[in-house]
C-alpha cells in the first residue's frame, strides 16, 4: 500500500542531509562538550557549529542562543523563567501580580503554564481573542496592556490553521508602548518594560526570523518541525531579558539551562537550521508546497460539497488547509483515511487525546460539531503530485459514506 504523510505540522521526517551531519556525533565525536579535553572540545566545535546556524537565523549574537528539549521546555522557560526572574526586580511600591498577555489559539505549552502560574500566585494573565479568520488583533493587545503587564506572547503561526500572525506588528507596538512607559516609569511605579514572546516552531520554514525584524525578544523554535530530531530546540533571548533557570545542576547556556549538551541532537537542528538559511532553495521548496496544497484544495472542492476551510487563506503558511465537512465526524475520517495508508490530523497532534473541540477553531466561533468536522492537512516538501492526487481520490468516497451512515443525515 502507498503511504502517503500529510501531517507535516505534527512532525516532520529527518532530512538525509541532517542525518548525515549528525552521525558522526552519535558514534566516534562522543565527548562530554563540557569537558575541557580534546575529545570534549571537539563535541563543543559541533555545538558552536550549529549556534552559528541559529545566529544567521535569528540574525542575533553568539549568546542570545540557548538551546533547550524543545519547544516546550523553551516556553515554559519563557513563561516560568521571566516570572520569577521579575520577583527579584519587583519594585518596592509595586505589590501587584506580574501581568502576561497571551492568545486564546496558543498552544497548551503557553496556556497551561499560565494556567499554573497563577494557580501559584506569581502571575495574572489576560487571553485575547481572534476574528473569525483566526486572527490575533494588535489593537486587542494594546487594550489589555496595563501598569504591570511584562510580558505578552503570541504564537508566530497557528498549529491547527496555519494562520500568520502579526508579529512584527505587535513587535513595534510593544516599543512604542515602552517608549510611553519609561516617561512615566517614575510617577506610576509601573514595571521597567514589557517583553514580548512569539511561539515560532510551525513558522520556521516559510517566515522572516530576523528578531530585530519582530521587534521580539524571546523566540521558541523546534528541531522536528523543521526536518530536524526531536528532543532539540532553542531560544533566541535577547541581550539584557531577565530570565531565571527553571531547572538546575550546571552551568551549561550561560548559567540559564544546566544539562549535560545533546551534541547529536544540537547539531541536527543546526543542519536543520542550515538548509532554512539557504534561501533559494527554501523558496523553491515553499513554492512548491503551496501548488500541492492548491492542488488539493481544489480538488476536494471540485469533489466534496458542504465543506468549510477554516482560517484565513492569504495570511496562512503554503503547507496548510484545515477543511470541516459538515456531516462526518473528524476522527472517523481519519481512521478511515488511515486505513487507506493517508496520515492526516483533526487538528494538534499534542490534543489529540481530548474529545474536546478544538479550542482554536472555537476561539474563531465555529460551532463544536463543525469542529468535530475538521481535518488538518499539511504537506511537506517530499509531498508529491500523485499523493495529493490520490487523495482526492480517497477522501470524497470516505466523506459520502460517512455522511450515510450519520444520525444526522436529512430525510
Amino acid at each position: 500500500m502507498q503511504k502517503i504523510y500529510l501531517d507535516h505540522s505534527a512532525t516532520t521526517p529527518l532530512d538525509p542531509q541532517v542525518l548525515k551531519k549528525m552521525q558522526p556525533y552519535l558514534t566516534e565525536i562522543f565527548g562530554n562538550a563540557s569537558s575541557m579535553h580534546s575529545f570534549g572540545q571537539e563535541a563543543m566545535k559541533g555545538v558552536d557549529w550549529a549556534r552559528e546556524q541559529l545566529i544567521k537565523l535569528f540574525n542575533c549574537k553568539f549568546k542570545e542562543v540557548i538551546f533547550t528539549s524543545g519547544a516546550t521546555e523553551s516556553n515554559n522557560l519563557v513563561l516560568r523563567g521571566m516570572a520569577m526572574a521579575f520577583r527579584k526586580y519587583k519594585r518596592d511600591n509595586q505589590d501587584k501580580k506580574f501581568h502576561i498577555i497571551t492568545s486564546r489559539i496558543e498552544h497548551p505549552a503557553i496556556l497551561e503554564v499560565c494556567q499554573a502560574l497563577e494557580k501559584e500566585g506569581l502571575i495574572e494573565y489576560t487571553l485575547v481573542g481572534v476574528n473569525e479568520k483566526g486572527l490575533v488583533s494588535v489593537d486587542e493587545i494594546k487594550k489589555v496592556i496595563k501598569d504591570n503587564t511584562v510580558l505578552v506572547s503570541v504564537m508566530y503561526v497557528n498549529n491547527e490553521t496555519g494562520v500568520i500572525q502579526p508579529i512584527r506588528e505587535i513587535g513595534k507596538m510593544i516599543e512604542k508602548e515602552n517608549k510611553e512607559r519609561a516617561k512615566k516609569i517614575q510617577k506610576l511605579g509601573t514595571f521597567d518594560k514589557i517583553y514580548f514572546h512569539t511561539d515560532a516552531v510551525q513558522a520556521v520554514n516559510y517566515c522572516k526570523m530576523d528578531a530585530n525584524y519582530l521587534h521580539a525578544d524571546l523566540i521558541t523554535i523546534s528541531g522536528h518541525k523543521i526536518y530536524g530530531p526531536k528532543g532539540i530546540g532553542a531560544l533566541y533571548v535577547r541581550e539584557a531579558t531577565p530570565l531565571n533557570p527553571i531547572i538546575f545542576g550546571g552551568h551549561q547556556e550561560y548559567n540559564i539551562r544546566p544539562g549535560t549538551y545533546n551534541v547529536a541532537g544540537i547539531v541536527g537542528l543546526g543542519a536543520a537550521v542550515e538548509l532554512v538559511n539557504d534561501q533559494d532553495q527554501n523558496t523553491k521548496d515553499n513554492e512548491q508546497i503551496k501548488k500541492l496544497r492548491d492542488r488539493l484544495l481544489k480538488g476536494i472542492q471540485n469533489k466534496v460539497a458542504d465543506i468549510q476551510i477554516n482560517g484565513d487563506m492569504e495570511n496562512r503558511v503554503p503547507g496548510n488547509v484545515n477543511i470541516s465537512f459538515l456531516g462526518a465526524e473528524g476522527e472517523s475520517m481519519l481512521l478511515m483515511l488511515d486505513l487507506e495508508g493517508i496520515a492526516v490530523s483533526t487538528g494538534s497532534a499534542c490534543a489529540s487525546g481530548s474529545l474536546e473541540p478544538s479550542h482554536v477553531l472555537r476561539a474563531m466561533n465555529i460551532p463544536p460539531e463543525i469542529c468535530h468536522a475538521s481535518l488538518r492537512f499539511t504537506l511537506g516538501k517530499e509531498t508529491t503530485a500523485k499523493e495529493i492526487d490520490k487523495v482526492i481520490e480517497v477522501l470524497p468516497k470516505i466523506i459520502n459514506r460517512l455522511r450515510e451512515m450519520s444520525p444526522l443525515k436529512k430525510k
